[in-house]
């Protein structure tokens, strides 16, 4: 069974920064892509940021500049450092990673029990 364990959540206030951690463990053959997205109250999920297996980023428009996704492939581990908070980045921050269980099998979509971020004005 995969599990994807998020940590670093937490409560800072405007202008600071956090750390947040993501961990795959389990039975998997190969992690394609990971990512981050997160859920404000009352909101859609919404997409943060992507890494490719190779190490290519993506970020959205609102994010830029400020968040770097980053991962440590030996370690299955995928990071989201978030510098410059404002308080609309308060959400549940959840990881997302695209695994392959089996030789032969088909990708498929994991994600984590999310971690909260609040960002206080």
């Amino acid at each position: 069974q995969v599990q994807l364990v998020e940590s670093g959540g937490g409560l800072v206030q405007a202008g600071g920064s956090l750390r947040l951690s993501c961990a795959a463990s389990g039975r998997f053959f190969r992690i394609n892509a990971m990512g981050w997205y997160r859920q404000a109250p009352g909101q859609q999920r919404e997409w943060v940021a992507a890494i490719t297996s190779g190490g290519g980023t993506n970020y959205a428009d609102s994010v830029k500049a400020r968040f770097t996704i980053s991962r440590d492939s030996a370690k299955n581990t995928v990071y989201l450092q978030m510098n410059s908070l404002k308080p609309e980045d308060t959400a549940v921050y959840f990881c997302n990673a695209d695994l392959v269980t089996s030789i032969g099998g088909k990708n498929r979509d994991y994600w984590g029990q999310g971690t909260q971020v609040t960002v206080s004005s």
